[in-house]
């Protein structure tokens, strides 16, 4: 497995006015494992996590990493950050919504896709061209990818991985109050945020829910038999990042120093990219785990109804970090699954 990390330029695409660069880590597996149809998977985090959540093992329950996985059986991994998400950046995350996320990570996509075509992403490898190109994207990563291929076209399948399409809302505890979330429109900006679209549902419940909502985000993110000590540590970085994370400060790679809370902000409001899902053409597989932010998991195909198909997996004993899960290697074996059914489906066109 060959590894090479990039920073490509997007400033022309994004058009802020100001240098955009996105990082990006590429795996290509030996020119002899390559497939007759190369497969290219885009890895897109969640809003708080950078690239390093497929790159690297990560603490938990299970073992290995996403990438090294996938590149074990032949595809090429390519693992964006999302724009700003480094505080080196100098971009203000109120500028990063939908739009510019999207509109950069098509930018860098494309790119790599160039370099690997004309055989310039590494010295002396072979030219892929024409390859399947599937997305797949974690938490709010999965709203951006069903915004990204509605807009951009970008992949013939997309794999949405612990996102609704019709309504994220965190997983709740049996016998538990059902957790209160604020719900703002799509791209609010900081002034739009002055009163939430379910003011009155939030009225009097936040304070009292405050313990309780904690306590749902550990139950739903982790499952049983996730270390304590790894709960705590990935609860804490929400903190952080809430309160701003120091530039400086130890911060392990798979983690954003900052989170584009302009896209943020509306990633739990209902039906936040209810048209662009519908306008989605390609395979779509939503995927989540046992307790996640999919209150009803069957209910996601009406969401893609112009989709060529549309599987649903639910993998068990997981929550929503997968690749935290002593599971993980399930669900992404279901991702290579539909990977190979995107590739056959293009191989007839």
């Amino acid at each position: 497995m060959r590894q090479i990390e990039l920073a490509i330029d997007v400033s022309d695409a994004v058009g802020l006015g100001v240098p955009a660069r996105i990082a990006a880590s590429v795996f290509l597996p030996e020119p002899k494992d390559l497939p007759e149809r190369p497969l290219v998977c885009v890895a897109l985090p969640s809003s708080s996590y950078a690239r390093g959540y497929y790159t690297c093992d990560l603490p938990g329950a299970g073992s290995g990493a996403q990438a090294a996985f996938h590149v074990a059986r032949g595809w090429i991994v390519v693992a964006l950050d999302w724009l700003g998400c480094d505080a080196a950046s100098g971009l203000d995350p109120e500028d990063l919504g939908y739009a510019a996320l999207t509109t950069a990570a098509h930018a860098a996509q494309a790119e790599i896709l160039l370099r690997l075509a004309n055989g310039v992403l590494e010295p002396g490898y072979p030219p892929v061209g024409r390859p399947c190109v599937i997305g797949i994207g974690q938490s709010l990563g999965g709203g951006l990818l069903i915004y990204q291929q509605a807009r951009h076209g970008s992949f013939d399948g997309i794999g949405v991985l612990g996102f609704s399409a019709i309504h994220a809302h965190p997983a709740t505890p049996p016998g538990g109050e059902p957790v209160v979330v604020a719900w703002y429109p799509r791209d609010a900006s900081l002034e739009d945020c002055r009163e939430p679209l379910n003011a009155a549902a939030l009225s009097g419940a936040q304070a009292a829910q405050q313990k309780a909502a904690w306590e749902a985000v550990a139950w739903g993110f982790h499952y049983d038999d996730v270390p304590a000590d790894v709960v705590e540590q990935d609860l804490i970085h929400y903190e952080g990042i809430a309160r701003g994370i120091d530039a400086d400060a130890p911060l392990p790679p798979w983690y954003a120093r900052r989170t584009p809370q302009r896209a943020a902000r509306s990633s739990l409001t209902p039906g936040v990219v209810a048209a662009e899902a519908a306008a989605v053409t390609v395979p779509v597989l939503a995927a989540m785990g046992v307790r996640d932010l999919v209150p009803d998991p069957r209910s996601e195909p009406r969401a893609y109804s112009s989709a060529r198909s549309v599987d649903v997996f639910v993998c068990p004993r997981m929550g929503h970090m997968h690749n935290m899960a002593g599971t993980r290697a399930l669900l992404w074996e279901r991702i290579h699954l539909f990977g190979q059914w995107c590739a056959a489906l293009k191989g007839q066109e």
